[in-house]
């Protein structure tokens, strides 16, 4: 979807620029080229050595140079990509932006580009919320400047809230949409709604103790947000995770395995379903209502068993999705338990991984294989992100779409 877009990379001085090195990464990997413009300050926090290392192309970082002048003027640099990206976007450049401000080489380049521009703020939660900096935010989208994030959570300066630059492959996703979006080419899965599920249930035992798993989301966000970048209109439904958003996807957020089946099937019809919650398979039958206390004895706890969302979606009467993939975390005979479980809940596609001592859980990478009615293809160690586009592509080339 990025292969041959040219971005030119604002980077700022805040302690979140060090994750621009990553969004250039990603950005090559995905077949972008990206030059890249340091504010002073951002040399405090990232080397040009560094930026120019990775992004294998000059690095910017002065109005009055006379070499980078020479080799690529401001007004050419401004206009020779396809998006200007500021990540991170300080409050201090966000001003600048919102006043025409133009004083250095990112700020001249900011105001002399016509090409658009997508900005990711990153600041102290207080800076963030200040009336100054919401009135340049409006400013900014008034002049049509796309803005995403900032996401929620701890920040550097040990505060917590609003101010997080979002993770850089939300950033990726992001910028693929917006470059949609400008070119106005369609997007192979453009028309077609997605249903995701992530994360863990929790199922209470009191109002304090729950049975629960280790499932982070982060496999199943991160598919969430591949599909979206396609162009389906995503549903995410989310046990409780530490994780923000993604991007574009409208996010349900749920507790138990009751509660994800009834969103679930609220959200129905969708044309695709991918179930990669880690769903609890049992419950207590019946909670206390007050927490418990000890009494010298352990409390005796009578479990049922959780509705089967899998195999509702794949059996379902009357809006079974055209597609339904599942996924199968197993200990022990990965591959045929997996091709067992596909079989039994009646789903099209199984994910089948090995969670055998925890390594994946709460991971940033995956080894899994992908199992159909035809048989097995196993994939190499990726990351979440890249099994989730990899899924994607299967996805879109199974429904007849090209990837």
């Amino acid at each position: 979807m990025l292969t041959g877009k040219r971005i030119l990379l604002v980077i700022s001085g805040g302690i979140a620029a060090f994750k621009a090195l990553d969004l250039i990464r990603r950005l090559r990997a995905e077949g972008c080229t990206v030059r890249c413009v340091l504010t002073a300050s951002a040399t405090e926090f990232v080397t040009p050595l560094s930026v120019a290392a990775l992004s294998a192309q000059p690095v910017y970082q002065d109005l009055f140079s006379l070499k980078d002048e020479s080799e690529m003027g401001h007004i050419q640099l401004s206009r020779e990509a396809d998006l200007v990206v500021v990540a991170p976007a300080t409050a201090n450049l966000i001003a600048k932006m919102a006043a025409g401000i133009a004083d250095d080489l990112a700020s001249t380049t900011l105001l002399a580009t016509d090409k658009p521009i997508l900005i990711a703020p990153a600041m102290n939660v207080r800076m963030w919320h200040h009336a100054a900096t919401q009135r340049n935010i409006d400013t900014l989208r008034h002049d049509g400047v796309r803005i995403v994030g900032p996401a929620r959570g701890a920040l550097a300066d040990g505060e917590s809230g609003a101010g997080r630059l979002v993770e850089p492959a939300d950033l990726v996703v992001a910028i693929a949409a917006a470059l949609a979006e400008i070119g106005g080419a369609p997007l192979p899965l453009a028309g077609l709604r997605a249903l995701v599920t992530s994360g863990p249930t929790h199922e209470p035992i009191d109002p304090v103790r729950y049975i629960a798993n280790r499932s982070s989301g982060k496999q199943g966000h991160a598919i969430a947000a591949s599909l979206a970048r396609r162009g389906a209109e995503t549903i995410l439904v989310s046990g409780p995770t530490e994780l923000s958003d993604p991007p574009g996807v409208t996010v349900r957020a749920v507790t138990s395995a009751r509660d994800m089946l009834h969103a679930c099937e609220a959200a129905l019809p969708v044309d695709i379903a991918v179930c990669a919650a880690a769903v609890a398979d049992w419950r207590v039958d019946t909670a206390a209502g007050s927490k418990m206390k000890k009494s010298g004895a352990p409390p005796s706890l009578t479990l049922v068993e959780n509705p089967d969302i899998l195999a509702t979606l794949s059996r379902h009467a009357t809006q079974r999705p055209a597609l339904v993939v599942g996924f199968a975390a197993e200990t022990d005979d990965v591959a045929q338990n997996a091709a067992d479980k596909r079989r039994r809940k009646g789903c099209d596609l199984i994910v089948a991984n090995s969670v055998a001592g925890g390594a994946t859980f709460g991971a940033a990478d995956n080894t899994v294989s992908l199992i159909d009615a035809n048989g097995q293809e196993d994939w190499l160690r990726l990351s979440k992100e890249q099994v989730a586009e990899t899924l994607t592509a299967r996805i879109a080339a199974h429904l007849g779409r090209t990837p």
